[in-house]
């Protein structure tokens, strides 16, 4: 089917001061000119097809292919078939990183109602089942579907560290993962130093230099460019979960 194309312009005064969470763009729509923030998710979601024009056709990001490749490589080093894991994904969206996992079963949970109807009017049946939840505040019911899916593998894209997932969130989304399951998650470059103090930044080195994780594949890669044309940087993680992320932990962290 084909989509409509969107009259998208970015901003052209000193964007590179932007911080990535900051970054707008302009929307013609009739006599209208809206500004809308990149994390306006809501109201891009409300759009069919201006996610993917503006993400994935104007700034090229590659993270959910990325990601979604690593994951299979692992699996496949370890003797695993995609086909045979129940994947939660966490911030689905309008379905992405479900379309190209969509030969396992595939679970998706996102906090945003119009994430939910974009995946339903885009991708309809990409998903077994997709969650309208806050992972912060889950109730008792939603907890005990998710865990009676006997989640296996836990994937989250170009979803974390700028307050669209709290920390609490991701921990929460963590232990759903039947112990010995897979975890495949990107994250910007920035939270990775040691400058970053932030809870998430710290949440993610404890993953990564505890036994809470298992790490197999750690890759620095260019998510997407920015609005001035600059490459940003992620990484992507694939590893096994060892052992849940306990509330001591998240209280050492100061993440909750």
């Amino acid at each position: 089917m084909k989509r409509h194309l969107y009259s998208i312009r970015f901003p052209v005064s000193e964007p590179h001061q932007l911080q990535q969470d900051e970054s707008f763009f302009y929307l013609k729509e009739g006599d209208q000119e809206l500004r809308l923030r990149f994390h306006d998710y809501g109201d891009i979601y409300k759009r069919p097809g201006l996610y993917e024009q503006l993400f994935y056709q104007r700034l090229k990001c590659s993270s959910p292919k990325k990601v979604c490749s690593v994951l299979d490589k692992v699996l496949t080093e370890n003797h695993f078939e995609l086909s045979e894991l129940r994947v939660l994904d966490l911030g689905a969206g309008n379905g992405m990183v479900g379309e190209i996992l969509q030969t396992a079963r595939v679970i998706g949970v996102d906090i945003r109602h119009e994430a939910y109807e974009a995946c339903e009017r885009d991708r309809p049946g990409i998903y077994d089942a997709y969650y309208v939840a806050d992972l912060c505040n889950l109730d008792a019911a939603t907890q005990q579907e998710l865990n009676n899916w006997q989640i296996d593998c836990l994937t989250c894209v170009a979803a974390l560290g700028f307050g669209d997932i709290p920390t609490k969130a991701f921990a929460t989304a963590y232990n759903i993962v039947q112990t010995g399951g897979w975890v495949a998650l990107n994250i910007k470059e920035t939270f990775m130093q040691e400058s970053d103090v932030s809870g998430f930044s710290r949440l993610v080195k404890h993953l990564l230099v505890s036994d809470t994780l298992e790490v197999h594949h750690l890759e620095r890669y260019r998510h997407r460019i920015s609005i001035d044309g600059r490459p940003l940087f992620y990484y992507v993680v694939v590893g096994k979960k060892e052992f849940d992320i306990t509330a001591k932990v998240m209280l050492e962290l100061e993440c909750i």
